[in-house]
């Protein structure tokens, strides 16, 4: 399990254009050669380098092309037409877009858009995830496979999801040992609904 600030690490690594405003050679890093860097000349650096050269000012951020209004308007059309969930345009969208919103919205058109219509999208898809874990636990799944995912979306439900199945499975052995002696079935349904509330609540 991870939590937000690890899942934010990793997307920072995530690769970004940027324009800078200073010439320099390549920089060697581990994950492998960044620039040269030629003024005015666009070039692709990990989101990290990128904030950071704008926080000094030595960077213009070129927001990807993901990151349009009508693109995300649409993302959310398909996502809301389609019972299964759709591929997003990035294994990172939220976190991408909060790092480099945060860096330098004000440089960013339509910002504030862009900030709503991402959030409608993570609305959507996290309900539409709380449906498929209900439906889960309700239909005493032992195992789903669920298509496109973030890692993020994924680390929302990870911590208590292990936890609840696990308490189901106890309560289920529980009313099969009991079973002989009382009808343990509405006690056993209301364990389940609380345990279900407790999970989202």
């Amino acid at each position: 399990m991870m939590d937000p600030a690890e899942v934010e690490f990793i997307a920072e690594k995530q690769m970004v254009e940027i324009v800078p405003n200073f010439n320099f050679d390549r920089v060697y890093l581990i994950s492998g050669e960044i620039g040269p860097f030629r003024a005015g000349l666009p070039v692709k650096v990990p989101i990290w380098m990128a904030i950071n050269l704008r926080q000094r000012q030595k960077c213009r951020i070129l927001v990807p092309d993901w990151m349009d209004v009508e693109k995300l308007e649409q993302a959310k059309e398909d996502e809301s037409a389609s019972r299964y969930f759709t591929k997003m345009p990035s294994e990172h969208y939220m976190a991408e877009a909060q790092l480099i919103l945060s860096a330098c919205g004000e440089d960013v058109p339509r910002a504030d858009e862009i900030r709503t219509a991402l959030k409608d999208l993570w609305d959507m898809r996290m309900s539409k995830l709380r449906s498929s874990v209900d439906t889960f636990i309700k239909t005493g799944g032992t195992h789903a496979r669920l298509d496109h995912l973030t890692l993020m979306e994924m680390n929302s439900v990870r911590p208590l999801l292990p936890h609840a199945l696990d308490q189901l499975h106890r309560l289920s052995t529980v009313r099969f040992v009991f079973s002989p002696l009382v009808n343990s079935s509405s006690c056993f349904d209301m364990h389940i609904s609380i345990l279900y509330y407790c999970f989202w609540c």
